[in-house]
Protein backbone atom coordinates (compact mmCIF):
# COMPACT_ATOMS: atom_id res chain seq x y z
CA UNK A 1 0.00 0.00 0.00
CA UNK A 2 1.23 3.33 -0.98
CA UNK A 3 1.54 6.10 1.39
CA UNK A 4 -1.47 8.61 0.37
CA UNK A 5 -0.82 12.24 0.45
CA UNK A 6 -3.63 14.63 -0.55
CA UNK A 7 -2.90 17.85 -1.82
CA UNK A 8 0.04 18.60 -4.46
CA UNK A 9 0.93 21.76 -3.07
CA UNK A 10 4.56 22.36 -2.18
CA UNK A 11 4.16 20.71 1.23
CA UNK A 12 2.37 17.80 0.01
CA UNK A 13 5.42 17.91 -3.15
CA UNK A 14 7.97 18.49 -0.55
CA UNK A 15 6.80 15.52 1.62
CA UNK A 16 6.44 13.10 -1.15
CA UNK A 17 9.98 13.93 -2.44
CA UNK A 18 11.58 13.31 0.49
CA UNK A 19 9.41 9.89 0.67
CA UNK A 20 10.51 8.87 -2.43
CA UNK A 21 14.35 9.69 -1.78
CA UNK A 22 13.81 7.03 1.09
CA UNK A 23 12.05 4.28 -1.24
CA UNK A 24 8.93 4.33 -0.24
CA UNK A 25 5.90 4.51 -2.46
CA UNK A 26 3.68 7.83 -2.74
CA UNK A 27 0.57 8.61 -4.50
CA UNK A 28 -0.48 12.22 -4.56
CA UNK A 29 -3.92 13.30 -4.89
CA UNK A 30 -4.86 16.80 -5.98
CA UNK A 31 -8.53 18.02 -6.76
CA UNK A 32 -7.61 20.54 -9.48
CA UNK A 33 -6.44 20.46 -12.76
CA UNK A 34 -2.22 20.81 -11.76
CA UNK A 35 0.18 21.10 -9.16
CA UNK A 36 1.10 23.89 -6.77
CA UNK A 37 -1.59 24.47 -4.64
CA UNK A 38 -1.31 28.58 -4.57
CA UNK A 39 1.56 28.47 -5.90
CA UNK A 40 0.84 28.44 -9.61
CA UNK A 41 0.99 30.18 -13.02
CA UNK A 42 -1.23 30.74 -15.51
CA UNK A 43 -0.47 31.12 -19.20
CA UNK A 44 -2.83 33.94 -20.81
CA UNK A 45 -2.41 35.26 -24.32
CA UNK A 46 1.48 34.62 -23.59
CA UNK A 47 1.51 36.07 -20.69
CA UNK A 48 2.70 34.46 -17.58
CA UNK A 49 0.66 35.48 -14.47
CA UNK A 50 1.60 33.99 -11.01
CA UNK A 51 -1.77 33.58 -8.85
CA UNK A 52 -1.32 36.25 -6.80
CA UNK A 53 1.97 38.63 -6.54
CA UNK A 54 4.38 35.52 -4.84
CA UNK A 55 8.53 35.72 -4.78
CA UNK A 56 10.67 33.00 -3.28
CA UNK A 57 13.78 34.37 -0.84
CA UNK A 58 16.59 33.04 -1.68
CA UNK A 59 17.69 32.26 1.99
CA UNK A 60 15.00 30.21 2.71
CA UNK A 61 16.55 27.05 4.50
CA UNK A 62 14.20 24.24 3.25
CA UNK A 63 14.36 26.35 -0.49
CA UNK A 64 17.91 25.93 -0.46
CA UNK A 65 17.53 22.09 0.97
CA UNK A 66 15.70 20.77 -1.06
CA UNK A 67 15.18 23.19 -5.09
CA UNK A 68 17.71 23.70 -7.80
CA UNK A 69 17.89 26.94 -8.02
CA UNK A 70 20.26 27.01 -11.09
CA UNK A 71 17.47 25.01 -12.92
CA UNK A 72 15.20 27.55 -12.42
CA UNK A 73 16.65 30.43 -13.66
CA UNK A 74 15.87 32.55 -10.98
CA UNK A 75 15.24 36.78 -11.38
CA UNK A 76 16.39 38.97 -8.68
CA UNK A 77 14.63 42.21 -7.45
CA UNK A 78 16.91 44.38 -6.25
CA UNK A 79 16.78 44.71 -2.49
CA UNK A 80 14.96 47.82 -1.51
CA UNK A 81 11.99 49.75 -2.78
CA UNK A 82 11.03 52.63 -4.23
CA UNK A 83 8.39 54.44 -2.41
CA UNK A 84 5.02 56.71 -3.86
CA UNK A 85 4.33 59.23 -0.45
CA UNK A 86 1.01 61.37 -0.83
CA UNK A 87 2.02 64.51 1.59
CA UNK A 88 -1.87 65.56 1.42
CA UNK A 89 -1.57 69.32 0.47
CA UNK A 90 2.15 69.35 -0.03
CA UNK A 91 1.61 67.47 -2.85
CA UNK A 92 3.87 63.69 -3.65
CA UNK A 93 6.71 62.68 -3.73
CA UNK A 94 8.76 59.72 -4.80
CA UNK A 95 11.50 58.13 -2.70
CA UNK A 96 13.78 55.40 -2.36
CA UNK A 97 15.63 53.07 -0.09
CA UNK A 98 18.29 50.69 -1.00
CA UNK A 99 20.35 48.02 0.57
CA UNK A 100 23.93 49.58 1.22
CA UNK A 101 25.18 46.07 2.45
CA UNK A 102 24.68 45.36 -1.84
CA UNK A 103 25.15 48.21 -2.85
CA UNK A 104 27.84 50.10 -1.36
CA UNK A 105 27.51 53.08 -3.29
CA UNK A 106 23.32 53.60 -2.39
CA UNK A 107 24.60 54.65 1.78
CA UNK A 108 24.85 58.22 1.35
CA UNK A 109 21.57 58.44 -0.38
CA UNK A 110 19.85 55.34 2.10
CA UNK A 111 21.28 57.52 4.72
CA UNK A 112 19.82 61.09 3.84
CA UNK A 113 16.54 59.42 2.50
CA UNK A 114 13.11 61.02 4.33
CA UNK A 115 11.89 57.65 4.71
CA UNK A 116 13.01 57.49 8.01
CA UNK A 117 15.68 59.61 10.87
CA UNK A 118 19.33 58.65 10.65
CA UNK A 119 18.73 56.83 14.23
CA UNK A 120 16.03 54.47 12.48
CA UNK A 121 18.34 53.92 9.92
CA UNK A 122 20.88 53.02 12.74
CA UNK A 123 18.22 50.76 14.60
CA UNK A 124 18.08 48.92 10.92
CA UNK A 125 21.72 48.09 11.26
CA UNK A 126 21.06 46.78 14.82
CA UNK A 127 18.28 44.73 13.82
CA UNK A 128 20.09 43.49 11.50
CA UNK A 129 22.57 41.81 13.89
CA UNK A 130 20.03 40.61 15.95
CA UNK A 131 18.35 38.45 13.59
CA UNK A 132 21.90 37.02 11.74
CA UNK A 133 22.54 36.05 15.40
CA UNK A 134 19.71 33.71 15.57
CA UNK A 135 18.75 30.67 14.41
CA UNK A 136 14.91 30.33 12.66
CA UNK A 137 13.64 27.96 16.19
CA UNK A 138 15.42 30.51 18.08
CA UNK A 139 13.24 33.54 16.40
CA UNK A 140 10.02 31.59 16.51
CA UNK A 141 10.89 30.72 20.16
CA UNK A 142 10.66 34.16 21.62
CA UNK A 143 7.65 35.23 23.28
CA UNK A 144 6.02 37.13 20.69
CA UNK A 145 4.09 40.68 20.45
CA UNK A 146 2.65 41.94 16.84
CA UNK A 147 5.06 43.60 14.46
CA UNK A 148 3.78 47.06 15.00
CA UNK A 149 3.99 46.70 18.81
CA UNK A 150 7.48 45.29 18.19
CA UNK A 151 9.11 47.91 15.98
CA UNK A 152 7.45 50.67 18.31
CA UNK A 153 9.07 49.47 21.62
CA UNK A 154 12.54 48.54 19.16
CA UNK A 155 12.71 52.51 18.88
CA UNK A 156 11.52 52.93 15.24
CA UNK A 157 9.78 56.51 14.57
CA UNK A 158 6.35 56.18 13.05
CA UNK A 159 7.57 57.96 10.00
CA UNK A 160 9.58 55.01 8.74
CA UNK A 161 6.49 52.71 10.41
CA UNK A 162 4.73 54.14 7.85
CA UNK A 163 6.67 55.08 5.15
CA UNK A 164 8.51 51.66 5.11
CA UNK A 165 7.47 49.06 7.16
CA UNK A 166 3.82 49.23 6.92
CA UNK A 167 3.75 49.08 3.04
CA UNK A 168 6.39 46.64 2.61
CA UNK A 169 5.20 44.24 5.40
CA UNK A 170 2.25 44.93 4.37
CA UNK A 171 2.28 43.40 1.75
CA UNK A 172 4.34 40.20 2.64
CA UNK A 173 1.76 39.82 5.90
CA UNK A 174 -1.13 40.47 3.80
CA UNK A 175 -2.45 43.12 6.40
CA UNK A 176 -1.69 46.51 7.04
CA UNK A 177 -2.43 46.97 10.62
CA UNK A 178 0.85 44.78 11.55
CA UNK A 179 -0.47 42.30 13.70
CA UNK A 180 0.94 39.45 12.66
CA UNK A 181 3.99 38.10 14.83
CA UNK A 182 6.76 40.01 15.52
CA UNK A 183 8.47 36.57 15.66
CA UNK A 184 7.24 35.82 11.73
CA UNK A 185 8.30 39.57 11.09
CA UNK A 186 12.56 38.63 12.70
CA UNK A 187 12.02 35.58 10.77
CA UNK A 188 11.10 37.39 7.08
CA UNK A 189 13.39 40.49 8.07
CA UNK A 190 16.63 38.18 7.91
CA UNK A 191 15.70 35.95 5.03
CA UNK A 192 15.04 39.49 3.29
CA UNK A 193 18.46 40.58 4.27
CA UNK A 194 20.52 37.25 3.66
CA UNK A 195 19.43 36.48 0.26
CA UNK A 196 17.57 37.98 -2.38
CA UNK A 197 13.87 38.19 -3.49
CA UNK A 198 13.53 36.19 -6.42
CA UNK A 199 11.06 34.48 -9.14
CA UNK A 200 12.00 31.62 -11.55
CA UNK A 201 12.16 32.83 -15.69
CA UNK A 202 9.49 31.12 -15.99
CA UNK A 203 7.07 32.22 -13.33
CA UNK A 204 6.62 30.59 -9.72
CA UNK A 205 4.87 27.92 -10.57
CA UNK A 206 7.88 26.20 -11.64
CA UNK A 207 8.77 25.67 -8.33
CA UNK A 208 6.57 22.84 -7.60
CA UNK A 209 6.66 21.69 -11.63
CA UNK A 210 10.36 21.12 -10.78
CA UNK A 211 9.12 19.05 -7.43
CA UNK A 212 6.65 16.98 -9.31
CA UNK A 213 9.06 16.49 -11.77
CA UNK A 214 10.88 13.97 -9.33
CA UNK A 215 8.50 12.16 -8.72
CA UNK A 216 7.39 8.55 -10.66
CA UNK A 217 4.87 10.05 -13.88
CA UNK A 218 2.26 7.57 -11.84
CA UNK A 219 2.77 8.92 -8.54
CA UNK A 220 0.32 12.27 -9.42
CA UNK A 221 -3.51 12.05 -9.62
CA UNK A 222 -5.48 14.96 -11.03
CA UNK A 223 -8.77 16.09 -10.63
CA UNK A 224 -9.18 13.73 -8.09
CA UNK A 225 -11.45 15.22 -5.06
CA UNK A 226 -10.96 13.50 -2.01
CA UNK A 227 -14.94 13.53 -0.13
CA UNK A 228 -13.07 12.46 3.47
CA UNK A 229 -10.82 10.14 5.32
CA UNK A 230 -11.59 7.88 7.48
CA UNK A 231 -8.56 6.18 9.72
CA UNK A 232 -6.18 5.04 6.68
CA UNK A 233 -9.36 4.76 4.33
CA UNK A 234 -9.16 7.74 1.51
CA UNK A 235 -12.50 8.03 -0.09
CA UNK A 236 -13.06 10.16 -3.07
CA UNK A 237 -15.76 11.92 -4.58
CA UNK A 238 -16.00 9.13 -7.60
CA UNK A 239 -16.92 6.73 -4.39
CA UNK A 240 -13.94 5.00 -4.99
CA UNK A 241 -11.90 4.48 -1.89
CA UNK A 242 -8.36 3.81 -1.49
CA UNK A 243 -6.93 2.07 1.15
CA UNK A 244 -3.04 3.81 2.53
CA UNK A 245 -0.17 2.54 4.79
CA UNK A 246 0.01 5.84 6.13
CA UNK A 247 -2.30 9.33 4.80
CA UNK A 248 -1.19 12.81 4.74
CA UNK A 249 -3.53 15.93 4.27
CA UNK A 250 -1.44 18.67 2.28
CA UNK A 251 -4.10 20.72 2.10
CA UNK A 252 -5.58 24.03 3.63
CA UNK A 253 -7.45 24.54 6.54
CA UNK A 254 -10.95 24.50 4.91
CA UNK A 255 -10.18 21.23 3.62
CA UNK A 256 -8.95 19.77 6.23
CA UNK A 257 -11.85 20.78 8.31
CA UNK A 258 -13.73 19.16 5.59
CA UNK A 259 -11.81 15.84 5.12
CA UNK A 260 -12.67 15.01 8.95
CA UNK A 261 -16.02 16.18 9.18
CA UNK A 262 -15.09 19.08 11.23
CA UNK A 263 -16.63 23.12 10.86
CA UNK A 264 -14.84 25.20 8.78
CA UNK A 265 -12.56 27.97 10.14
CA UNK A 266 -13.52 31.57 10.25
CA UNK A 267 -13.16 33.82 7.42
CA UNK A 268 -10.45 35.89 9.66
CA UNK A 269 -8.54 32.88 10.20
CA UNK A 270 -7.12 33.98 6.80
CA UNK A 271 -5.20 37.18 5.18
CA UNK A 272 -6.62 37.83 1.46
CA UNK A 273 -5.03 39.70 -1.01
CA UNK A 274 -6.94 40.96 -4.51
CA UNK A 275 -3.91 41.40 -7.81
CA UNK A 276 -4.40 42.72 -10.91
CA UNK A 277 -2.49 42.50 -14.10
CA UNK A 278 -2.24 45.06 -16.98
CA UNK A 279 -0.12 44.54 -20.25
CA UNK A 280 1.01 46.99 -22.14
CA UNK A 281 3.74 47.95 -24.99
CA UNK A 282 7.19 48.68 -23.98
CA UNK A 283 7.08 51.90 -26.26
CA UNK A 284 4.33 53.68 -24.04
CA UNK A 285 6.50 53.41 -21.22
CA UNK A 286 6.22 56.50 -18.54
CA UNK A 287 9.86 57.70 -17.97
CA UNK A 288 8.47 57.93 -14.18
CA UNK A 289 7.78 54.23 -14.30
CA UNK A 290 11.58 53.48 -13.38
CA UNK A 291 12.96 50.08 -15.14
CA UNK A 292 14.88 49.82 -11.51
CA UNK A 293 14.12 46.66 -10.52
CA UNK A 294 12.44 47.74 -7.30
CA UNK A 295 9.18 46.81 -6.13
CA UNK A 296 6.96 50.11 -5.64
CA UNK A 297 5.10 50.86 -2.34
CA UNK A 298 2.54 53.43 -1.66
CA UNK A 299 2.42 54.62 1.54
CA UNK A 300 -1.08 55.33 1.54
CA UNK A 301 -3.18 52.56 2.31
CA UNK A 302 -6.72 53.46 1.15
CA UNK A 303 -5.43 53.41 -1.86
CA UNK A 304 -6.80 50.95 -4.66
CA UNK A 305 -2.20 50.72 -5.14
CA UNK A 306 -0.66 48.98 -2.23
CA UNK A 307 2.21 47.51 -4.41
CA UNK A 308 3.57 47.45 -7.72
CA UNK A 309 5.74 45.59 -9.72
CA UNK A 310 6.79 45.30 -13.28
CA UNK A 311 7.49 41.50 -13.73
CA UNK A 312 8.97 42.00 -16.95
CA UNK A 313 11.37 44.10 -15.53
CA UNK A 314 13.25 41.21 -13.60
CA UNK A 315 12.13 38.46 -16.43
CA UNK A 316 11.32 39.04 -19.79
CA UNK A 317 9.72 35.66 -20.04
CA UNK A 318 6.69 36.88 -18.46
CA UNK A 319 5.37 38.45 -21.44
CA UNK A 320 5.39 38.25 -25.56
CA UNK A 321 8.53 40.42 -26.91
CA UNK A 322 7.93 44.40 -26.69
CA UNK A 323 5.26 43.91 -23.66
CA UNK A 324 5.16 44.96 -20.23
CA UNK A 325 3.78 43.04 -17.37
CA UNK A 326 2.50 44.75 -14.71
CA UNK A 327 1.68 43.25 -11.75
CA UNK A 328 -0.65 45.40 -8.55
CA UNK A 329 -1.53 44.26 -5.46
CA UNK A 330 -4.42 45.42 -3.18
CA UNK A 331 -4.90 44.27 -0.12
CA UNK A 332 -8.32 43.93 2.10
CA UNK A 333 -10.96 43.98 -0.39
CA UNK A 334 -14.12 41.32 1.20
CA UNK A 335 -15.96 41.77 -2.50
CA UNK A 336 -14.16 42.58 -6.14
CA UNK A 337 -15.41 43.67 -8.89
CA UNK A 338 -12.49 42.77 -11.31
CA UNK A 339 -13.40 45.89 -14.01
CA UNK A 340 -14.35 48.73 -11.45
CA UNK A 341 -10.89 47.69 -9.51
CA UNK A 342 -8.68 47.77 -12.79
CA UNK A 343 -10.44 51.08 -13.54
CA UNK A 344 -9.99 52.67 -10.30
CA UNK A 345 -6.16 51.68 -10.61
CA UNK A 346 -5.46 53.06 -13.57
CA UNK A 347 -7.14 56.21 -12.66
CA UNK A 348 -4.94 56.27 -9.68
CA UNK A 349 -1.96 55.42 -11.73
CA UNK A 350 -2.40 58.03 -14.09
CA UNK A 351 -1.87 60.51 -11.69
CA UNK A 352 1.77 59.07 -10.91
CA UNK A 353 2.62 58.16 -14.25
CA UNK A 354 0.83 60.05 -16.67
CA UNK A 355 -2.30 59.30 -19.55
CA UNK A 356 -0.40 56.53 -21.05
CA UNK A 357 -1.66 54.51 -18.09
CA UNK A 358 -5.05 54.45 -19.98
CA UNK A 359 -3.89 52.05 -22.04
CA UNK A 360 -2.72 49.42 -20.36
CA UNK A 361 -4.94 46.44 -20.83
CA UNK A 362 -6.75 44.86 -18.15
CA UNK A 363 -5.16 40.74 -18.55
CA UNK A 364 -7.06 39.32 -15.51
CA UNK A 365 -7.77 39.68 -11.51
CA UNK A 366 -7.10 37.47 -9.30
CA UNK A 367 -8.82 37.75 -5.72
CA UNK A 368 -7.63 35.21 -3.10
CA UNK A 369 -9.05 35.14 -0.12
CA UNK A 370 -7.77 32.31 1.88
CA UNK A 371 -3.74 33.94 0.00
CA UNK A 372 -2.21 33.50 3.86
CA UNK A 373 -3.19 31.67 6.98
CA UNK A 374 -3.45 34.27 9.67
CA UNK A 375 -0.37 34.41 12.14
CA UNK A 376 -0.55 36.66 14.86
CA UNK A 377 1.34 36.22 18.82
CA UNK A 378 -1.12 34.03 19.69
CA UNK A 379 -0.76 31.49 17.47
CA UNK A 380 -0.04 27.86 17.85
CA UNK A 381 1.20 25.26 16.49
CA UNK A 382 -0.79 22.05 15.99
CA UNK A 383 0.31 18.64 15.86
CA UNK A 384 1.66 16.99 12.53
CA UNK A 385 0.80 13.70 14.04
CA UNK A 386 -2.72 13.42 14.15
CA UNK A 387 -3.20 9.70 14.61
CA UNK A 388 -1.21 6.18 13.70
CA UNK A 389 -1.93 6.68 9.88
CA UNK A 390 -2.57 9.77 9.72
CA UNK A 391 -0.55 12.95 9.48
CA UNK A 392 -0.88 16.65 8.41
CA UNK A 393 1.59 19.22 6.85
CA UNK A 394 1.50 22.79 5.20
CA UNK A 395 1.60 26.06 6.59
CA UNK A 396 -1.58 26.14 7.91
CA UNK A 397 0.42 24.38 10.85
CA UNK A 398 3.21 26.49 11.72
CA UNK A 399 4.08 30.05 10.14
CA UNK A 400 2.78 31.11 6.98
CA UNK A 401 5.17 30.87 3.92
CA UNK A 402 6.97 28.77 1.59
CA UNK A 403 10.18 27.76 3.95
CA UNK A 404 7.30 26.33 6.03
CA UNK A 405 5.29 24.16 3.61
CA UNK A 406 8.29 22.66 2.91
CA UNK A 407 9.52 22.46 6.64
CA UNK A 408 6.26 20.78 7.64
CA UNK A 409 6.62 18.38 4.27
CA UNK A 410 9.87 17.20 5.32
CA UNK A 411 9.19 16.59 8.78
CA UNK A 412 6.20 14.54 8.09
CA UNK A 413 8.21 12.44 5.73
CA UNK A 414 11.20 12.00 8.86
CA UNK A 415 8.35 10.75 11.27
CA UNK A 416 6.82 8.29 8.78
Amino acid sequence: MPIVIIGAGVAGLTCANYLHQRGRDVLVLEASDGVGGRVRTDLVEGFRLDRGFQILLTAYPEAQRLLNYAALDLRRFRSGARIHHDEGGAGERWMTLLNPFTEPLSIVQTLTSPIGTLADKLRIVELIRHVQGMSSDELFGQTATSTATYLRDYGFSEQIIERFFRPFFGGVFLEDDLTTSSNFFEFCFKNFFLGDAAIPALGIGQIPAQLAGRLPADSIRLNVPVARVNGNTVHLASGEHLTAATVVMAVDATAAARLQGQNPPAPTAFNHTTCTYFAAPASTRPDSLAADKLLVLNTRRSSSVHNIAVMTDISPAYAPADQLLISVSTQGLEQVDAAALAKQIKTELTSWYGESVQGWRHLRTYHLPQALPAYGPEATRPTLQLSNHLYQCGDRTTYPSLNAAMQTGRMVADMI
